[in-house]
């Protein structure tokens, strides 16, 4: 009998305000046969550090990520904290 812990990301998606997002499997296996698993989502919005994240993840927010983009979402960001 083996176990064995496989950690991969299988669905990265990005949102209309270029938020990109990202889901993490963990998968428990048993000779070759899923026994458990599990996901785990997070996000990383325009100028976040993506540095950490696995080369497919960072290859899309350096193409989505632009500095347009960053001063975009940022400014929006700032307007919705402004009270009405």
């Amino acid at each position: 009998m083996s176990l064995e812990k496989i950690i991969v990301v299988d669905l990265v998606e990005v949102l209309e305000n270029k938020i990109v997002q990202v889901r993490t499997k963990t998968a428990i296996v048993e000779d070759g046969n899923q026994i458990s698993g599990t996901f785990h989502r997070h996000a990383i919005c325009p100028g976040d550090d993506y540095s950490a994240e696995a080369d497919n993840v960072k290859a899309i927010c350096a193409v989505m990520h632009t500095p347009e983009v960053v001063a975009q979402y940022k400014s929006a960001q700032e307007a919705a904290q402004l009270p009405a």
